[in-house]
């Protein structure tokens, strides 16, 4: 970026029209780049009572490299590289899968996790999981909006319901009979976690209760064999979107968890959530968030896989659906905009009550809420509001059979998706794979000698000339998504001016970015087609 376009950032932002929030500056200069999803600000909200521990803290960019507004006097984008890569790297998270007994084999060779965020704090959560009672192992990304609340409640939870979904009933049975008798119960998922991930503590046993409602349901269903993966995803995305509408309503003593739950039920989250056992893939995608494998062709190349299709106004098969839930009279306020009753732009999201339950009901639950003016929660009906629900959590589930040249699966929030386009970010991702291949020794020259393998030195031998600086797939995509010029070569200049963006600017220039890159043990997957 050059000291001209950092001057204009500065320029118009000190020439836009701002309001005073809570404690910082919220801008109202719109760019053809603010994707902001909700047309109405919710801002200075938080969690927890004056003087506790909050989520303001969890997630930030120092303040020693992040100003907080515009306004501020000695104003600067200068960021050093060390500063930099402590800024981008601050929330790394990578995972390698051990094979401790050399048989069974997981399909999943390792993972790569990373986040930046642009909202303070970040509205973007991430979770991933080994599934301890069943098979396989997931990932999820949860792009929150309105506030953080929700996203972090989803991704405490939904992978929970997706491994209960699908537990067999005698698992159930099990589990139910120990705690009846008030025995340990064995751990249904082993977390891989950051440690930054904040957790709602105060609420765990609630979110237990609500979870052994949900089993106890299953087990009065008395379906046998059970749910297939893809009934199991679909069944713990609605589930949970049910009890957090539920939770809100029901009467709570306790102020704080009632604050959780208003705060959960009235911000929202759209959710992508990969499950893999061996060679089967499953996808559940419910918003905008994005699911996509990179592929490597037998002559070398790279081709792109997507898994998911964004749930928005662009995308035809979601406007026809939204018309076929609603009457003729609404099909031309449906979309608005571009935005969902012309507020949201992803048309499939947890939370998101204003947009689910009826005026009366919005009505009753919020003069019943002593703390949600505090909240900066407030009822707000749209112009159009006749039939509720518009929005819906239900995911769409795409399921793909591995098979060995597919090398990795890259999920993300829009943050990334916006930045980079799905052949762009494969393409990152091989050439930073490549890189690392090429480090490795190497005895021999492969004979005979064919394209792809001729492909593949050359594409080794030009990163050499670049030389990544980071180990992190998930940190190389993001460097690239804020900091890549018009070459699509990372510029240092723009790159430490995208960092050092203030609160009141950050938001008109990027969103909050999380990426998971899962990367595939071709031999594993390679092996289960020899054995049969």
């Amino acid at each position: 970026m050059s000291r001209t376009v950092s001057s204009w950032i500065l320029s118009s932002a000190r020439n836009s029209i701002v309001t005073q929030g809570k404690g910082r500056l919220y801008s109202r200069c719109i760019t053809a780049r603010n994707k902001t999803k909700w047309k109405l600000v919710f801002c200075g909200t938080r969690l927890f009572p004056t003087g506790s521990w909050s989520l303001d803290n969890a997630f930030f960019l120092r303040k020693a490299f992040r100003h907080t507004s515009t306004e501020e006097e000695q104003f600067s984008f200068q960021l050093s590289p060390s500063q930099i890569n402590e800024v981008l790297r601050s929330h790394e998270l990578s995972h390698k899968i051990l094979d401790l007994d050399g048989k069974n084999a997981n399909s999943v060779l390792k993972f790569e996790s990373n986040q930046l965020a642009s909202n303070t704090p970040i509205e973007d959560r991430r979770s991933a999981a080994t599934c301890l009672q069943t098979k396989g192992m997931m990932f999820g990304v949860f792009d929150g909006h309105a506030g953080s609340a929700c996203a972090q409640a989803i991704s405490e939870r939904l992978l929970h319901y997706i491994a209960v979904s699908l537990l067999s009933r005698q698992t159930l049975e099990e589990i139910e009979l120990a705690v009846e008798s008030m025995k340990p119960v064995l751990p249904m998922l082993q977390l891989h976690k950051h440690p930054n991930d904040v957790e709602y503590r105060e609420i765990t046993s609630q979110y237990f209760e609500n979870l052994r409602v949900y089993w106890q349901h299953l087990l009065d269903l008395d379906i046998e064999p059970g749910f297939s993966l893809e009934e199991a995803m679909i069944c713990a995305f609605k589930r949970l979107d049910s009890d957090i509408s539920l939770e809100v309503q029901a009467p709570q003593e306790n102020q704080l968890m009632r604050n959780i739950a208003l705060q959960v039920a009235f911000s929202g989250a759209t959710a992508c959530v990969a499950h893999i056992d061996g060679v089967h893939l499953h996808v559940a995608n419910a918003g905008d968030c994005r699911a996509v494998l990179g592929v490597c062709e037998e002559d070398g190349t790279w081709s792109t896989l997507p898994l998911t299709r964004d749930h928005n106004a662009y995308d035809e098969s979601e406007i026809k659906r939204l018309k076929r839930e609603h009457p003729k009279s609404e099909e031309k306020t449906l979309l608005v905009n571009d935005r969902l009753l012309g507020i949201l732009m992803p048309s499939r999201a947890f939370g998101d009550v204003q947009l689910k339950w009826s005026k009366e009901l919005q009505q009753s639950v919020l003069e019943n809420s002593c703390d949600a003016e505090a909240l900066n929660i407030y009822q707000y009906v749209p112009p159009n509001y006749h039939t509720p629900p518009y929005l819906t959590a239900e995911p769409e589930v795409t399921y793909h059979k591995l098979r060995g040249k597919d090398k990795f699966l890259v999920i993300a929030s829009d943050g990334l998706w916006e930045m980079l386009s799905n052949e762009m970010v494969v393409k990152l991702v091989a050439g930073h794979l490549a890189q690392f291949n090429m480090r490795k020794p190497q005895l021999a020259f492969e004979k005979p000698v064919n394209l792809g393998y001729m492909h593949n030195l050359l594409l080794q031998r030009k990163n050499r000339g670049t030389g990544s600086l980071d180990q992190n797939t998930a940190t190389h995509l993001i460097r690239h998504a804020i900091g890549s010029n018009e070459y699509g070569e990372v510029d240092q200049e723009k790159l430490a001016a995208m960092l050092a963006l203030p609160e009141d600017l950050a938001r008109m220039y990027r969103d909050d970015i999380t990426v998971t890159v899962v990367y595939f043990n071709s031999e594993t997957i390679e092996n289960y087609y020899k054995n049969g």
